[in-house]
């Protein structure tokens, strides 16, 4: 059996557990070794699956969006179109709660989220 030079490369990348770079370019960044890229991939995909067959959910997943300001930018735009307010008017409050990933409901203005990482820091919940 003859590999073409790019599956020659990506065989070797698979076998140290680097993510192969045919995927990484078609791929969103990631630094992740090739096994922790597969099952956050994975988790990425039943995500959007979940908002596909369940409409859409309480709680989003932000770090799990490629392009996050894409959606922090449409959560402003349904508010500022509710409320009939210039989006540039607009600036984003946050506000941690009790509960990281379960909500009872949608908020009545803005997102829930969970995946937000901080450096240097934890949250203290009390």
């Amino acid at each position: 059996v003859v590999m073409s030079q790019a599956l020659e490369a990506m065989f070797e990348s698979m076998l140290v557990g680097k993510v192969p770079d045919l995927w990484a370019a078609k791929s969103y960044p990631s630094l992740k070794p090739l096994g922790s890229y597969i099952l956050d991939l994975v988790a990425r995909l039943k995500f959007f699956q979940n908002w596909i067959t369940r409409g859409i959910p309480k709680v989003f997943w932000i770090s799990g969006f490629y392009f996050t300001q894409s959606f922090l930018t449409g959560a402003t735009q349904n508010f500022a179109r509710k409320y009939k307010i210039p989006i540039d008017h607009l600036t984003f409050d946050f506000e941690v709660m009790e509960s990281e990933e379960k909500m009872d409901g949608k908020p009545e203005d803005g997102v829930y989220v969970y995946g937000l990482f901080i450096e240097g820091a934890i949250w203290d919940r009390e």
